[in-house]
């Protein structure tokens, strides 16, 4: 039997408030003091998996090594932890029904009336304890989705207070994220919001052990203690979470309130140890006190929602902190890039990333951005789709196939240099049918590639369904485009370089969804260094 302990974290007033965040920064502290901490995002969508849906609806979708498509807040639970999330760490509602609906199909309810309760919950409770079944955690924190109160989050809010009451009080907490506003008119915070959210909590028969109160000013003792009366908790366990500069800050601020300590009383554990975030500090300190600046232009499609490009904006963090350089990024739309204002919408920076998409809006402005960083010796980064830009600007401007593009967008294409996979051809679902998840890839020795990660043999994770044609791979390498990393059992390529520029590199995979805290992506870490070099030209 697992002696797993459950934290559920459930968000209340009002989304946005950083659930996520809250979660990753109290997994941090747990891991600090010595305990084996995951973390998975219960999603009270319809959708099977975000990986149909629209980036401006929901952000970046996320990939983990298993191939799974996720909710973006898998991509901080990785960068906080710098462990592997998988399949198991989201689940969303489309799913929960789907495998419910499966087994009702197959005669397993024995022509019982399948309800929400309880096969729903029960369904909702096997895959929550799925990571605590495994032995290998000793604490378990799940995320709810959405806020206390929507009619879609119901079923999730009864399978928590199932679970309190199975596991009893010192094996199951609930941390509820609630919103304290500053009243400008009044000159005041207001407690209000929070009571009623609680009240509503309460009402589904949860009842919550810690409060954590998001709030633009300090929380007096006084409004912690009225907090802690109305809402039935102690006041120790009224934890305050004020705006911070940026949410690397988060740990410290959570460290400073206490939460790790309240938890762990809470749930009978005890450590030693005290978290010390020594390897965290130093990059927040590299972070927050850079020695050189670069200004990265960013093209993209869905640029008006930035979490559109969530994994990407962190690992500029990342890498710029590795570099003690500020990374400053121009977000440019790839539909506003013509061929009469490319080369002055572009003027002035020091490195330009083509962003991953599917479909053919603002491809044009793509392969002009391309183009531009090619002739006037930028560095560049391709991404996906970036890379396959960097394939088709390549093969029209140097190679003269002025008819060279992408079967993605143009089915007729008289050269395909980016075609459709064979297994991909009569595929006519969308969802989940793509190459996905963590595949190997052989770097050439010598290559741009190769001196970032120090290694011949790489995994990085895939979400795409176009691939470079090899057909092609011959003409194109003798004009200097060189194929510097391959799948070793597919032949696929998956990394470009131009040797004779600066830096020049195009990856089919999405090397964003590895770089963390701790270990901050190598290619990114080497294109920063690639711009910094560039801006003191």
């Amino acid at each position: 039997m697992s002696n797993t302990k459950y934290v559920f974290v459930t968000g209340g007033v009002t989304s946005s408030l950083g659930k996520g965040i809250i979660a990753a920064s109290l997994a941090k502290l747990l891991q600090q003091r010595g305990f084996s901490v995951t973390i998975q995002k219960l999603d009270p969508y319809i959708n099977i998996d975000p990986g149909t849906l629209n980036p401006y609806e929901h952000g970046e979708c996320y990939v983990t090594d298993d191939g799974a498509e996720t909710d973006l807040d898998l991509g901080h639970y990785e960068r906080y932890l710098n462990i592997p999330t998988s399949q198991a760490n989201n689940v969303t509602t489309g799913r929960i029904y789907q495998s419910v609906i499966n087994k009702e199909r197959k005669g397993e309810f024995l022509g019982k009336t399948v309800q929400v309760i309880p096969h729903i919950t029960d369904e909702i409770k096997r895959r929550i304890q799925l990571l605590g079944e495994t032995g290998n955690y000793d604490i378990v924190i799940t995320e709810i989705g959405g806020t206390v109160g929507d009619i879609e989050s119901l079923p999730y809010v009864e399978s928590v207070r199932q679970m309190l009451w199975e596991k009893g009080e010192e094996n199951a907490i609930v941390i509820h994220l609630t919103l304290v506003p500053f009243l400008a008119a009044a000159g005041e915070l207001k407690t209000k919001p929070t009571q009623h959210s609680v009240k509503m909590l309460m009402q589904s028969g949860v009842s919550p052990d810690i409060l954590v109160c998001r709030t633009e000013h300090e929380i007096s003792d006084d409004i912690k203690r009225k907090l802690a009366l109305f809402c039935n908790v102690k006041k120790e366990d009224v934890i305050q979470s004020i705006d911070a500069e940026t949410i690397y800050d988060v740990p410290n601020l959570m460290l400073d309130e206490g939460l790790d300590a309240v938890v762990l009383k809470k749930l009978n554990l005890s450590s030693p140890v005290k978290p010390a975030l020594q390897e965290w500090n130093n990059f927040l300190t590299k972070h927050k006190n850079p020695t050189s600046e670069v200004e990265i232009a960013l093209i993209g499609k869905y640029v008006e929602l930035k979490d559109s490009y969530k994994s990407i904006t962190e690992a500029f963090i990342h890498a710029g902190s590795s570099n003690e350089t500020k990374v400053n990024v121009r977000w440019v739309h790839s539909e506003s890039l013509t061929t009469k204002n490319y080369a002055k919408k572009l003027k002035g920076v020091d490195g330009i990333l083509v962003a991953p998409g599917f479909g053919d809006r603002g491809i044009d402005g793509k392969i002009k951005a391309v183009q531009f960083a090619r002739e006037s010796n930028i560095p560049f980064f391709g991404i996906c789709l970036g890379m396959q830009m960097a394939v088709i600007e390549f093969s029209k401007n140097v190679l003269g196939l002025k008819d060279a593009f992408s079967t993605e967008m143009k089915k007729d294409a008289g050269n395909p240099v980016i075609n459709l996979m064979e297994s991909q051809e009569n595929v006519t679902e969308k969802g989940g049918t793509m190459r996905l998840g963590a595949w190997d890839c052989q770097l050439i020795e010598g290559s741009k590639a190769y001196a970032a990660y120090k290694s011949e043999n790489i995994s990085e994770r895939h979400r795409h369904r176009y691939e470079f044609n090899n057909a092609y791979l011959a003409q194109i390498e003798k004009e200097g485009m060189k194929a510097v990393g391959k799948n070793p059992k597919t032949g696929l390529v998956e990394v470009v370089e131009i040797a004779s520029h600066p830096w020049f590199v195009g990856v089919q995979y999405h090397p964003e969804y590895k770089s963390t805290v701790l270990n901050p992506h190598p290619l990114f870490v080497d294109f920063i260094k690639a711009a910094l070099k560039y801006s003191k030209t």
